[in-house]
Parts: structure tokens; C-alpha cells; sequence
């Protein structure tokens, strides 16, 4: 590694956004829930046991992908999106599983809306009130990437301006 951080202190990242070479590979890899994504300081821990301190500028939810560094000279660490215990919502009626996304966007519940289905943190009081609904509702563990809401960035995009 090329930190002269002693192994045994957290390592301090202060940098994101970085552009890695093509085809890099990271010295450490961060997995983190979407609600960790989204605190840009603390102390976590890399796939391979190794503490890091993040102390990241105020902004955007780290994005899977992205890379996290000491200083801009160094990009170190890659988040990734860590798996998560979620709800797959299915309907053979595409009508019902919009109306799900309205009620579950009423109750401020975090979604990832894909093709044909919803996905949500697992929730039992939900899971029985879509069920009630009449939708199919499964669990799965898989990397959770919520919709970043109405004035969040889309795809990479984000508004400069003022609303």
C-alpha cells in the first residue's frame, strides 16, 4: 500500500471523485450500505479488515464505482455497493405495481425501481401491506441503489442551479 499510515490507525480519506487509471485495480475495497453511502464521515472498515476514517467535503452520496483516496496523487479505495436484506415487489398488473410506488413514495420509503419490479429494504409491516395489495413480494440479499429522489442527480447528472 502506498500510505506511510501505519496499518494498525485508520487510514484518513479526505479525497473523492477520483479518476483511476483504466483497468486499476484498488488497494481496498469499500463496501457500504446505501445508507452509508450517503454519511460521508466516520469510521468504517474495508473488505479485508482494514479501518478507514472518512473525513469527505460535504455533497452527493458516494457512488458505487467511486474512488476514495488520502490525497488526489493516491487513489486507494473503491466503494462498492455492500449487500443488503431487500424486498423484490413483482405484479403481472404494471398498474398495481405503480400504485405501489406511489403509497410506498407517500411513506417516504427508500425504492429501486426496475423493470417489472420494486425493491426496498426489508420490512415486515411493509412486505404484509403489499402482500394485501396483491402483489408478489420476495426476499433477496443484493446491492441496494435506491432512486436518489426528485432533485438528486439522475444517472450522473445533477442540477447547478438553484430551486
Amino acid at each position: 500500500m502506498a500510505s506511510s499510515e501505519p496499518a494498525d490507525r485508520p487510514l484518513v480519506l479526505r479525497e473523492r471523485g477520483l479518476a483511476a487509471s483504466p483497468g486499476a485495480v484498488p488497494a481496498l475495497v469499500l463496501a457500504l450500505s446505501a445508507v452509508e453511502r450517503t454519511q460521508l464521515r466516520g469510521l468504517r472498515c474495508t473488505a479485508c479488515g482494514r479501518q478507514v476514517l472518512l473525513q469527505l467535503p460535504r455533497g452527493a452520496a458516494l457512488e458505487p464505482g467511486e474512488w476514495l483516496a488520502a490525497t488526489v496523487a493516491e487513489p486507494l479505495v473503491q466503494v462498492r455497493a455492500a449487500a443488503e436484506e431487500l424486498l423484490q415487489v413483482r405484479s403481472a398488473d404494471p398498474l398495481a405495481l405503480l400504485q405501489a410506488a406511489y403509497h410506498l413514495g407517500n411513506r417516504h420509503v427508500a425504492m429501486e425501481i426496475r423493470a417489472g419490479e420494486l425493491r426496498l429494504l426489508a420490512d415486515s409491516v411493509l412486505a404484509h401491506l403489499l402482500e394485501h395489495r396483491g402483489l408478489q413480494v420476495g426476499q433477496l440479499q443484493a446491492p441496494f441503489q435506491p432512486e436518489s429522489g426528485a432533485y438528486g442527480p439522475i444517472h450522473g447528472h445533477s442540477h447547478s442551479h438553484d430551486h
